[in-house]
């Protein structure tokens, strides 16, 4: 190979520079005496000169090795790093400044390498949206479908995580009416910041329980059935809920119902409100006219008999049966006016009511009480006896299951009870259920009480007794003992239902392959239970990414925030359509400084909400996620300052972008937003807003994950230990 003129001329310098040195070492130890005349040097002046010289030829060396390492080894560790940012996105290029004529060539190098690879990215692209083309088309069906569906639609996984849902769902489980800000229905969320969590378990158990009798069944090709309950919003709406089950192959978040598996499940909720009023009203009408009507046509009947069975009857006794009929006709003109009347008025609701098998009720209330308490160290035992297989009910199966749990357990507190036994038989039109024990008897009263009291179970106390349940159920129910077999026991009276003729089916799982990438189904692979936070991969946390704009810079000494802007990520997507975007009034004035930064002016934040208020409403914004800003440290010091006057406290896991890029880039030397957006390719805009600044930021760090994948750091607690030996993060506020 031929050598490099440069190369030459570097070992050229540095012969020429020893050789130097050498020289100037043996001349000055050649004069080592001074002559007869005096005119050579001492031993004091030789050791001085080389001193100097040392000290010259180090310097010299210093500022040689000083020189190489800024052209050659600090410069290709900057390009480095932006190599890997280039390497990680599509598009960008090197564009550092490095000194030595081979950086240069390199770098030019690099950008050819990267530009054949954006082309080889583009081909593929294209052939990847060409491959995509038709399930673009049916994601817009689906899109069309579920925004003209009268009917909400919430489909979740198996831990109560939504990965589906329509624009109506979203407006009738709102929280609130602030258009939106408020609103606890997202992607990624759980259902049950929404509804009760025992009201859904207990519907999603006997989803797996009529799962389970039906893969049980002779015909395995059966399709499972579905559950329903009724449940009220925060508004005060009334919802009736269909639950299906949604099936999948094998994987780790599932649950196992005999031949099949169970991913989640789909509600479908429909606003029952209006109907339920109507029907309440409609019945209230039929009530009051049958009582108040009974009189007036008795009375007419009475008069219109006497008259025909006496014809001959006086003028003036005539006179007075016609009277009669005159007034009660009268009477009972008036209360069909009257009952017209309060058919406006609201009445007291009825609760709706559902069909559920009445052995899968038993099976059920079993398991219930038989469940072994924190407090308890023995479990009470539950038998089934005399059960009717094809007996179907029409209850409210959470409530009626509350009473049975409520009164089993009572019986094992206060009276020591070991063993109870439920049989359901019928008799007649009516269901007969019995929680019945052996040896322990109490009085009437006793059991009157019990019946009659607010309901308490496992420190839960609810406001209603067993009668209100039971009535509510259309039923009866009484304490009765026998004292031949030693037996005692509460007898419920309940209506019995038809078998339904026409079981809804549920939604099948589509072939292998075949699985439509609707919104965001991966969710069904995210399992709360199977993994700690800290140590669950950053691709699969939920994020909430935020910022916020302020009076001052500093916390400290009383400057307050005035906007709040964030948005959310969930399965690497920066959900655009879910942000919060709130001006707060800071009772306080703005300086000039402040005002030329953000652009916000006092007569914006007239009428706005107070901190008190939109702190909570942030805080159920960003639950159940990871919080992730720029420059994060000062942000979190506002909120925790206004810990005890909101009463909100901030305890989620925090990223910051700032510390982040100092993980990455090292060896950078500005860790701006604007430095870091530039770096890995993201357009800047409405900086210094605080949603804005929140959407960069989400950007930004979408970028960052796979870089710090590349690091080996893939795991929450990988991340914030990372970040913690940076430099920045010794800043306080």
């Amino acid at each position: 190979m031929k050598p490099n003129r440069r190369l030459l001329l570097a070992v050229a310098a540095a012969c020429l520079f020893v050789l130097a040195v050498v020289v100037a070492t043996a001349a000055l130890m050649l004069a080592s005496e001074a002559d007869a005349s005096g005119g050579g040097r001492t031993s004091e002046e030789r050791i001085v000169a080389l001193v100097v010289l040392a000290l010259a030829a180090c310097a010299v060396s210093c500022w040689v090795i000083y020189s190489l390492y800024g052209l050659y080894v600090s410069a290709p560790l900057r390009m480095a790093e932006e190599l890997a940012a280039t390497a990680a996105h599509r598009g960008l290029r090197l564009l550092g400044e490095y000194g030595a004529e081979e950086l240069r060539v390199l770098v030019q190098a690099a950008n050819q390498v990267l530009a054949v690879r954006d082309a080889l990215e583009v081909d593929v692209a294209e052939r990847i949206r060409q491959a995509r083309a038709s399930l673009e088309e049916e994601r817009s069906r689906l899109a069309a479908l579920m925004a003209d569906l009268s009917q909400s639609v919430v489909v979740c996984n198996l831990d109560g995580r939504v990965l589906l849902y329509n624009q109506r769902a979203r407006q009738e489980l709102s929280s609130g009416t602030d258009g939106g800000n408020a609103e606890l229905l997202g992607l990624g969320r759980s259902i049950y910041t929404v509804f009760d969590r025992a009201l859904i378990e207990h519907a999603l158990e006997r989803l797996q329980q009529a799962s389970r009798e039906g893969a049980e069944a002779a015909d395995s090709r059966r399709l499972l059935g579905s559950a329903q309950f009724v449940t009220a919003t925060r508004a005060g709406r009334l919802l009736r809920a269909h639950m299906s089950p949604v099936l999948g192959g094998e994987g780790p978040h599932h649950a196992r119902v005999g031949a099949v598996s169970i991913t989640g499940f789909v509600l479908v909720l429909e606003d029952v409100t209006s109907t339920n009023e109507r029907h309440a009203r409609r019945d209230a009408l039929i009530q009051s006219l049958i009582e108040g009507g009974r009189g007036p046509l008795g009375s007419i009947r009475a008069a219109g008999e006497m008259l025909s069975d006496f014809s001959d009857m006086p003028g003036q006794q005539r006179d007075r049966f016609l009277g009669v009929i005159r007034d009660e006709a009268r009477a009972l003109s008036a209360q069909f006016e009257n009952a017209a009347a309060a058919f406006s008025n609201d009445l007291r609701e009825r609760w709706l009511l559902e069909e559920i098998l009445g052995a899968e009720l038993v099976a059920v209330a079993a398991r219930r009480i038989g469940e072994r308490r924190a407090s308890e160290r023995r479990v009470l035992a539950v038998k089934s006896e005399n059960i009717d297989e094809d007996l179907w009910l029409r209850v409210d199966s959470f409530g009626l299951l509350q009473a049975l749990r409520y009164l089993a357990l009572r019986l094992q507190d206060e009276y020591e009870v070991r063993e109870v036994r439920l049989s359901l038989t019928r008799s007649g039109p009516l269901a007969q259920l019995d929680l019945s024990w052996l040896g322990t008897f109490m009085n009437n009263e006793t059991a009157m009480s019990w019946l009659q009291d607010p309901m308490t179970s496992g420190g839960e106390i609810s406001p209603l007794s067993v009668v209100d349940v039971i009535e509510r159920c259309n039923g009866d129910i009484w304490f009765q003992r026998e004292r031949v077999s030693h037996r005692a026991f509460f007898r419920t009276m309940l209506p019995a239902a038809e078998a339904p003729k026409d079981l809804p089916h549920a939604i099948m799982a589509a072939p292998e392959g075949e699985r439509p990438e609707f919104y965001d189904f991966d969710i069904f692979l995210w399992s709360a239970a199977s993994h700690e936070l800290d140590d669950r991969p950053l691709v699969e946390l939920s994020y909430t990414v935020f910022d916020t704009e302020t009076t001052g810079l500093l916390p400290s000494e009383g400057d307050e925030i005035i906007q709040i802007g964030a948005t959310r990520i969930v399965n690497r997507r920066l959900l655009r359509h879910e942000c919060l975007d709130q001006l707060v009034d800071p009772r306080r004035p703005l300086s000039p400084q402040s005002i030329a930064i953000h652009g916000i002016t006092p007569d914006l934040l007239v009428g706005q909400p107070p901190i008190e208020i939109v702190l909570p409403k942030f805080h159920a914004f960003c639950a159940d996620t990871v919080l992730v800003g720029h420059n994060a440290a000062f942000d979190m010091r506002f909120l925790q300052l206004k810990e005890e006057q909101t009463g909100v406290r901030f305890e989620q896991p925090v990223l910051d972008t700032f510390l982040l890029s100092a993980v990455i880039h090292p060896n950078q030397t500005s860790h701006r937003l604007e430095a870091i957006a530039e770096r890995l390719g993201v357009s800047v805009f409405g900086r210094h807003t605080a949603l804005g600044d929140a959407m960069v930021t989400g950007e930004v760090f979408l970028k960052m994950l796979p870089l710090l994948a590349e690091m080996g750091i893939t795991t929450l607690r990988q991340a914030r230990e990372a970040s913690q030996r940076t430099f920045h993060a010794r800043l306080k506020y």
